[in-house]
Protein backbone atom coordinates (compact mmCIF):
# COMPACT_ATOMS: atom_id res chain seq x y z
CA UNK A 1 0.00 0.00 0.00
CA UNK A 2 2.76 2.42 0.94
CA UNK A 3 4.68 1.57 -2.25
CA UNK A 4 1.57 2.26 -4.33
CA UNK A 5 1.09 5.66 -2.71
CA UNK A 6 4.75 6.53 -3.30
CA UNK A 7 4.47 5.67 -7.00
CA UNK A 8 1.33 7.79 -7.39
CA UNK A 9 3.02 10.81 -5.79
CA UNK A 10 6.06 10.51 -8.02
CA UNK A 11 3.87 10.31 -11.14
CA UNK A 12 1.83 13.33 -10.07
CA UNK A 13 4.92 15.37 -9.29
CA UNK A 14 6.51 14.36 -12.57
CA UNK A 15 3.36 15.36 -14.47
CA UNK A 16 3.32 18.73 -12.69
CA UNK A 17 6.96 19.33 -13.55
CA UNK A 18 6.44 18.49 -17.21
CA UNK A 19 3.49 20.91 -17.39
CA UNK A 20 5.62 23.93 -16.46
CA UNK A 21 6.78 26.10 -19.35
CA UNK A 22 9.33 28.90 -18.91
CA UNK A 23 10.10 31.45 -21.63
CA UNK A 24 13.15 33.70 -21.42
CA UNK A 25 16.84 33.47 -20.61
CA UNK A 26 17.83 33.44 -16.95
CA UNK A 27 20.13 36.45 -17.24
CA UNK A 28 20.32 39.44 -14.91
CA UNK A 29 17.68 42.00 -15.90
CA UNK A 30 15.54 39.62 -17.95
CA UNK A 31 11.78 39.07 -18.02
CA UNK A 32 10.62 35.46 -17.59
CA UNK A 33 7.15 34.25 -18.61
CA UNK A 34 5.80 30.97 -17.28
CA UNK A 35 2.77 28.78 -17.79
CA UNK A 36 1.42 25.94 -15.67
CA UNK A 37 -1.90 24.49 -14.56
CA UNK A 38 -4.37 27.34 -13.85
CA UNK A 39 -5.34 25.98 -10.42
CA UNK A 40 -1.72 26.02 -9.22
CA UNK A 41 -0.01 28.28 -6.71
CA UNK A 42 3.26 29.82 -7.93
CA UNK A 43 5.96 31.08 -5.59
CA UNK A 44 9.10 32.92 -6.66
CA UNK A 45 11.76 32.98 -3.93
CA UNK A 46 9.01 31.91 -1.48
CA UNK A 47 6.73 34.82 -2.46
CA UNK A 48 3.40 33.95 -4.08
CA UNK A 49 2.71 35.69 -7.38
CA UNK A 50 -0.42 36.09 -9.49
CA UNK A 51 -1.39 33.34 -11.95
CA UNK A 52 -3.95 33.90 -14.70
CA UNK A 53 -7.00 31.82 -15.53
CA UNK A 54 -4.99 30.40 -18.44
CA UNK A 55 -2.07 29.49 -16.16
CA UNK A 56 0.27 32.36 -17.16
CA UNK A 57 2.62 33.97 -14.65
CA UNK A 58 5.52 36.37 -14.99
CA UNK A 59 8.47 37.73 -13.01
CA UNK A 60 11.71 39.60 -13.51
CA UNK A 61 15.36 39.21 -12.52
CA UNK A 62 17.05 42.27 -11.06
CA UNK A 63 20.12 43.85 -12.64
CA UNK A 64 22.55 42.67 -9.96
CA UNK A 65 20.97 39.41 -8.87
CA UNK A 66 23.61 36.90 -7.76
CA UNK A 67 21.63 34.05 -6.17
CA UNK A 68 19.91 31.13 -7.90
CA UNK A 69 16.18 31.58 -8.37
CA UNK A 70 13.72 29.17 -6.74
CA UNK A 71 10.39 28.53 -8.43
CA UNK A 72 7.84 26.50 -6.47
CA UNK A 73 4.63 25.20 -8.04
CA UNK A 74 1.96 23.85 -5.68
CA UNK A 75 -0.89 21.84 -7.21
CA UNK A 76 -3.40 19.70 -5.32
CA UNK A 77 -1.28 20.02 -2.20
CA UNK A 78 1.87 18.74 -3.93
CA UNK A 79 4.91 20.95 -4.38
CA UNK A 80 7.49 20.99 -7.18
CA UNK A 81 10.61 23.13 -6.85
CA UNK A 82 12.79 24.28 -9.71
CA UNK A 83 16.14 25.93 -9.06
CA UNK A 84 17.49 28.09 -11.90
CA UNK A 85 20.95 29.61 -12.06
CA UNK A 86 20.91 33.32 -12.91
CA UNK A 87 23.76 34.30 -15.21
CA UNK A 88 25.63 37.61 -15.14
CA UNK A 89 25.43 40.28 -17.81
CA UNK A 90 28.30 42.53 -18.81
CA UNK A 91 27.44 46.21 -18.43
CA UNK A 92 28.97 49.13 -20.28
CA UNK A 93 30.32 52.42 -18.96
CA UNK A 94 28.88 55.52 -20.65
CA UNK A 95 30.50 58.95 -20.18
CA UNK A 96 28.54 62.09 -20.99
CA UNK A 97 30.29 65.45 -20.62
CA UNK A 98 29.34 69.07 -21.18
CA UNK A 99 25.95 68.85 -19.44
CA UNK A 100 24.48 71.89 -17.66
CA UNK A 101 25.11 71.49 -13.93
CA UNK A 102 21.37 71.34 -13.15
CA UNK A 103 21.08 68.20 -15.29
CA UNK A 104 23.79 66.48 -13.23
CA UNK A 105 22.74 67.68 -9.77
CA UNK A 106 19.28 69.28 -9.63
CA UNK A 107 18.83 72.49 -7.58
CA UNK A 108 17.14 72.21 -4.19
CA UNK A 109 14.05 74.12 -5.32
CA UNK A 110 12.98 71.20 -7.56
CA UNK A 111 13.40 68.45 -4.93
CA UNK A 112 9.72 68.50 -4.00
CA UNK A 113 8.76 68.32 -7.68
CA UNK A 114 11.05 65.33 -8.21
CA UNK A 115 9.57 63.64 -5.13
CA UNK A 116 6.04 64.07 -6.48
CA UNK A 117 7.11 62.82 -9.93
CA UNK A 118 8.64 59.70 -8.38
CA UNK A 119 5.44 59.07 -6.43
CA UNK A 120 3.36 59.22 -9.63
CA UNK A 121 5.71 56.78 -11.37
CA UNK A 122 5.86 54.47 -8.34
CA UNK A 123 2.08 54.29 -8.06
CA UNK A 124 1.74 53.47 -11.77
CA UNK A 125 4.34 50.72 -11.55
CA UNK A 126 2.66 49.19 -8.49
CA UNK A 127 -0.42 48.23 -10.53
CA UNK A 128 -1.17 44.50 -10.21
CA UNK A 129 -4.02 43.95 -12.66
CA UNK A 130 -5.35 40.69 -14.10
CA UNK A 131 -4.38 41.67 -17.66
CA UNK A 132 -2.28 39.10 -19.54
CA UNK A 133 -0.91 41.22 -22.38
CA UNK A 134 2.60 40.50 -21.05
CA UNK A 135 2.38 36.97 -22.51
CA UNK A 136 2.37 38.35 -26.07
CA UNK A 137 5.29 39.51 -28.21
CA UNK A 138 6.59 43.08 -27.93
CA UNK A 139 7.27 45.24 -31.00
CA UNK A 140 9.80 48.03 -31.43
CA UNK A 141 8.42 51.52 -30.66
CA UNK A 142 10.52 53.00 -33.48
CA UNK A 143 12.07 51.03 -36.33
CA UNK A 144 15.18 51.67 -38.45
CA UNK A 145 16.92 53.73 -35.80
CA UNK A 146 20.14 53.62 -33.77
CA UNK A 147 20.38 52.40 -30.17
CA UNK A 148 22.44 54.98 -28.27
CA UNK A 149 21.96 53.80 -24.70
CA UNK A 150 21.56 50.34 -23.22
CA UNK A 151 20.32 48.84 -19.98
CA UNK A 152 22.70 48.59 -17.05
CA UNK A 153 25.36 50.95 -18.34
CA UNK A 154 27.09 52.99 -15.64
CA UNK A 155 26.62 56.66 -16.48
CA UNK A 156 29.31 59.18 -15.61
CA UNK A 157 27.95 62.70 -16.07
CA UNK A 158 30.53 65.48 -16.21
CA UNK A 159 32.91 63.13 -14.43
CA UNK A 160 30.42 62.32 -11.63
CA UNK A 161 29.30 58.63 -11.35
CA UNK A 162 25.51 58.35 -11.36
CA UNK A 163 22.94 55.55 -11.17
CA UNK A 164 23.01 52.96 -13.96
CA UNK A 165 20.86 53.56 -17.01
CA UNK A 166 17.84 51.26 -16.79
CA UNK A 167 16.41 51.83 -20.26
CA UNK A 168 16.97 51.49 -23.96
CA UNK A 169 17.57 54.70 -25.93
CA UNK A 170 16.39 55.07 -29.54
CA UNK A 171 17.93 58.03 -31.38
CA UNK A 172 15.41 59.68 -33.72
CA UNK A 173 14.58 63.19 -34.99
CA UNK A 174 12.23 65.26 -32.89
CA UNK A 175 8.63 64.60 -33.90
CA UNK A 176 9.22 60.98 -34.99
CA UNK A 177 6.04 58.93 -34.31
CA UNK A 178 6.20 56.43 -31.43
CA UNK A 179 4.14 53.24 -31.41
CA UNK A 180 2.96 51.16 -28.46
CA UNK A 181 5.20 48.12 -27.98
CA UNK A 182 2.36 45.99 -26.59
CA UNK A 183 -1.35 46.12 -25.79
CA UNK A 184 -1.88 47.90 -22.50
CA UNK A 185 -3.78 50.36 -20.34
CA UNK A 186 -2.33 53.81 -19.68
CA UNK A 187 -1.60 54.29 -15.97
CA UNK A 188 0.34 57.55 -16.35
CA UNK A 189 0.39 60.23 -19.05
CA UNK A 190 2.30 63.36 -18.09
CA UNK A 191 3.64 66.07 -20.43
CA UNK A 192 6.44 67.44 -18.23
CA UNK A 193 8.09 65.45 -15.45
CA UNK A 194 11.41 66.87 -14.25
CA UNK A 195 13.74 64.04 -15.26
CA UNK A 196 11.70 62.20 -17.88
CA UNK A 197 9.77 65.05 -19.55
CA UNK A 198 6.79 63.80 -21.56
CA UNK A 199 6.13 60.40 -19.99
CA UNK A 200 3.74 57.49 -20.54
CA UNK A 201 3.42 54.28 -18.51
CA UNK A 202 1.40 51.27 -19.66
CA UNK A 203 0.13 48.39 -17.53
CA UNK A 204 0.40 45.00 -19.24
CA UNK A 205 -0.76 42.88 -16.31
CA UNK A 206 0.67 41.11 -13.24
CA UNK A 207 3.01 44.02 -12.39
CA UNK A 208 4.57 44.33 -15.85
CA UNK A 209 4.77 47.91 -17.10
CA UNK A 210 6.53 49.86 -19.83
CA UNK A 211 7.57 53.49 -19.67
CA UNK A 212 8.24 55.94 -22.52
CA UNK A 213 10.31 59.05 -21.74
CA UNK A 214 11.41 62.45 -23.12
CA UNK A 215 8.43 62.66 -25.48
CA UNK A 216 7.48 65.86 -27.29
CA UNK A 217 3.81 64.98 -27.65
CA UNK A 218 1.85 62.67 -25.34
CA UNK A 219 -1.20 61.58 -27.32
CA UNK A 220 -2.90 59.20 -24.88
CA UNK A 221 -4.74 59.67 -21.59
CA UNK A 222 -4.72 57.83 -18.27
CA UNK A 223 -7.15 54.90 -18.33
CA UNK A 224 -7.06 54.59 -22.12
CA UNK A 225 -6.73 51.13 -23.66
CA UNK A 226 -4.13 51.01 -26.43
CA UNK A 227 -3.34 48.29 -28.97
CA UNK A 228 0.17 47.27 -29.98
CA UNK A 229 1.33 49.38 -32.92
CA UNK A 230 -0.98 52.34 -32.23
CA UNK A 231 0.59 55.81 -32.25
CA UNK A 232 0.98 57.18 -28.72
CA UNK A 233 3.07 60.34 -29.26
CA UNK A 234 6.29 61.68 -30.74
CA UNK A 235 10.00 61.75 -29.96
CA UNK A 236 11.23 64.79 -28.06
CA UNK A 237 14.07 66.05 -25.91
CA UNK A 238 12.09 66.95 -22.80
CA UNK A 239 13.22 66.44 -19.21
CA UNK A 240 16.88 65.61 -18.59
CA UNK A 241 17.89 64.92 -22.16
CA UNK A 242 20.92 65.89 -24.22
CA UNK A 243 19.07 65.58 -27.53
CA UNK A 244 15.99 64.08 -29.19
CA UNK A 245 15.54 60.39 -28.42
CA UNK A 246 13.12 57.91 -26.89
CA UNK A 247 14.05 56.12 -23.67
CA UNK A 248 11.90 53.06 -22.93
CA UNK A 249 11.83 51.13 -19.66
CA UNK A 250 10.47 47.75 -18.57
CA UNK A 251 9.47 46.90 -14.99
CA UNK A 252 8.12 44.09 -12.89
CA UNK A 253 6.68 46.23 -10.10
CA UNK A 254 9.79 48.07 -8.79
CA UNK A 255 12.28 45.63 -10.36
CA UNK A 256 13.94 47.41 -13.29
CA UNK A 257 14.32 45.08 -16.27
CA UNK A 258 16.12 45.14 -19.61
CA UNK A 259 13.77 46.12 -22.48
CA UNK A 260 16.12 44.31 -24.88
CA UNK A 261 15.07 41.03 -23.24
CA UNK A 262 11.62 41.34 -24.86
CA UNK A 263 12.44 43.28 -28.04
CA UNK A 264 13.95 41.88 -31.20
CA UNK A 265 16.77 44.31 -32.01
CA UNK A 266 18.40 44.37 -35.45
Amino acid sequence: MNKFLLIVIIIIKSTTLNAIELRGDFLQGNLIIGKTQPNSIVLIDKKEIKISKQGFFVFGLSKDRKNDLIIEIVENGLSTKIVKKVYKKKYKIQKINGLPSKQVTPPEEVYERIKNDNKLIGNARATNSDLTFFSNKFDLPIKNTIITGVYGSQRILNGIPKSPHYGLDFAAPEGTPIKAMLDGVVTLAEPDLYYTGGTIIFDHGHGISTLYMHMKNVDVKKGQKVKKGELIGTVGKTGRSTGPHLDVRLNWFDVKLDPASVLKLD
